[in-house]
């Protein structure tokens, strides 16, 4: 991601910003609002202090914020074809068949009781049960980036109960309660459905625990690395369900292998890890193990994943992919630090999707320019191809 307060920089970012803005720009019926969008996208990322109706008006040199509100809560146009117009974007620079789709939630404090959504519940974000939002995002990572391309904002039942205070809210009639779990299944068969190209799904046990979701994703064989908790069950090779903590304490030692799932904020994260074979009777390709993580310090801390695979799958890669869970945190982190994806004064539902989606362009185009930087710098420093040299071979 692309980091750093230089002013240089920072316009560099706003002349980029037409590139995704040109992809949706026709979803406005109006000159107005297609300036305001690009006007608000470049606020963004602006270096201001806050960002608000008021300081972002005032960047894009408008006299007040009347044009910036009426783009987010009173002109019509559809947030969801604008994010599919942002995730075509992203497919195309940043598209990977060996991509992971990775599902998470995130708080947004809040104060006051009219914000759509808004009421007292554990957040994540703050660790703690605050007055907030949570939305249900999908992020897709890849080897050279990773960014959201999917939202949702959960309802709780004190409001879906509630059809005046939804009305006023603007919630539509047609919206009833979702969980969390039902959200980040929707955001995953769209993907699916929109055939956006991916090789895995991974999510973290407050999703993965679902037996119900992991069957449905067998059942189109979408792979996944899934996180669930020490009193999940399995069905073991003598037909019999077994919680997964229960699988490993016998394990030789040599089962387990030191390895490195990715860099985190403290340098990389280095777990000892095992796997277990479990429902033999699978299909001949594919596989299905538990994984366990297992803290080097702590050795009784253990983390557990279930996972559906190729059969020619190594530990190295589910490794990988259980790791990868951790970039949408990366996501959440630099799209509210740098993208803005906090910083809203919008109460009503469809204004929140509004300012969801448009942060989540700027947080795709600069994921994509981060992308290019790696490119170019690798172009730099990989040695020139020798015209003699032995073609790939065909079945490589």
């Amino acid at each position: 991601m692309v980091t750093g307060g230089d002013l240089a920089d920072v316009r560099l970012w706003a002349g980029e910003l037409t590139a995704p803005h040109e992809r949706f720009v026709h979803r406005f019926n109006r000159s107005e609002p297609r300036e305001s969008a690009l006007a608000y996208i470049r606020g963004l990322i602006a270096p201001l202090e806050r960002k608000n109706g008021w300081t972002l008006a005032e960047e894009a040199g408008h006299d007040g914020p009347d044009r910036i509100q009426r783009m987010l809560n009173r002109i019509e146009w559809d947030a969801d074809e604008v994010l599919d117009d942002v995730r075509d974007y992203v497919v195309e620079h940043l598209g990977d068949r060996q991509a992971v789709l990775i599902v998470d939630d995130t708080g947004f404090l809040k104060k006051g009781l009219r914000s759509a959504g808004v009421q007292r519940q554990y957040s994540g974000t703050a660790g703690r049960t605050e007055n907030c939002q949570i939305g249900v995002f999908l992020a897709y990572a890849t080897g050279r980036g990773r960014t959201l391309i999917d939202r949702r904002l959960y309802l709780p039942t004190s409001w879906t109960e509630d059809r005046e205070r939804c009305r006023r809210a603007g919630i539509g009639e047609e919206v009833t309660f979702a969980t969390k779990g039902a959200m980040a299944k929707a955001m995953v068969r769209r993907a699916v459905a929109d055939r956006i190209p991916f090789g895995w799904v991974t999510a973290d046990a407050a999703y993965g625990y679902s037996k119900g979701w992991r069957f449905e994703l067998e059942q189109a064989d979408v792979f996944h690395v899934m996180a669930t908790t020490r009193h999940d069950t399995v069905v073991t090779r003598y037909s019999i369900d077994h919680p997964v903590h229960e699988l490993f304490p016998g394990l030789p030692r040599q089962k387990w292998k030191r390895r490195s799932c990715g860099e985190g904020a403290h340098g990389r994260r280095i777990y000892d890890w095992a796997r277990v074979e479990v429902r033999p009777w699978h299909r001949e390709d594919r596989r299905h193990w538990v994984l366990a993580r297992r803290s080097v310090s702590r050795p009784e801390e253990i983390s557990y994943y279930i996972a559906y695979c190729p059969a020619d799958t190594t530990l190295d890669e589910l490794i990988r992919i259980a790791g990868s869970r951790w970039a949408v945190e990366e996501c959440f982190q630099t799209a509210k630090q740098e993208c803005g994806l906090d910083d809203y004064q919008v109460r009503r539902y469809p204004g929140w999707h509004r300012h969801m989606t448009l942060a989540m362009a700027v947080h795709a185009c600069l994921t994509v320019l981060r992308a290019r930087e790696l490119d170019a710098d690798k172009a730099e420093t990989d040695p020139p191809s020798s015209s003699t040299s032995a073609s790939p071979r065909s079945d490589a």
